[in-house]
């Protein structure tokens, strides 16, 4: 064999330079580089998959937390009211025994309204607020009509005439729609 033939053998078989300045197809250099430029875009993948992951489980554990939350506070949003409403109960019971032992009808009358007066302010303390309503002008937004009367002046047409159920507002919001007759 010629030295020609040698390197027609070693070319075909093997097609790879270690001198970057020779003529080849692949440098040793190459395969190197891109494994482990691979290697590292693999490892910058899992990490960047293992952040993800935690971030998602922690945002479960968030919403998880927050339903618990918000559950906890519907069950005891009206605790506060209903407990200043105990003394309102109390003095119900104690009129409901006056009113069984006792003849006197203004006595009785004076300690029911006593008795409404006090459930009332101790709505109005918590930001229970009643709707004005008759003579208004009527408001779909605010009042609910009934029915609507022939109206008894020139001036109460449109308006409303008679209140069937008091509208209501908690600390300035609509809780319910007052219930009205309109004058048409």
């Amino acid at each position: 064999m010629n030295e020609q033939d040698v390197n027609l053998e070693t070319n075909d078989s093997i097609d790879i330079n270690a001198d970057e300045n020779q003529r080849g197809t692949t440098h040793l250099n190459e395969p190197v580089a891109e494994e482990s430029e691979l290697e590292k875009i693999k490892g910058e993948l899992a990490e960047e998959k293992d952040k993800f992951l935690r971030k998602v489980a922690e945002f479960d554990n968030f919403k998880r937390r927050n339903a618990k939350e918000r559950v906890e506070l519907i069950q005891t949003a009206g605790k506060d009211v209903i407990t200043e409403l105990l003394d309102v109960i109390d003095d119900c019971d104690r009129a409901q025994k006056q009113i069984e032992v006792s003849k006197d009808a203004a006595s009785i009358k004076e300690g029911v309204l006593l008795v409404f007066n006090k459930l009332r302010n101790t709505m109005q303390a918590r930001g229970l607020k009643v709707m004005s309503t008759i003579g208004e002008e009527f408001n779909a937004d605010l009042h609910e009509a009934v029915t609507e009367i022939q109206a008894p002046t020139e001036d109460l047409k449109g308006k409303v005439v008679d209140e069937i159920l008091k509208g209501y507002y908690l600390n300035d919001k609509i809780i319910r729609h007052a219930k009205v007759v309109v004058g048409k």
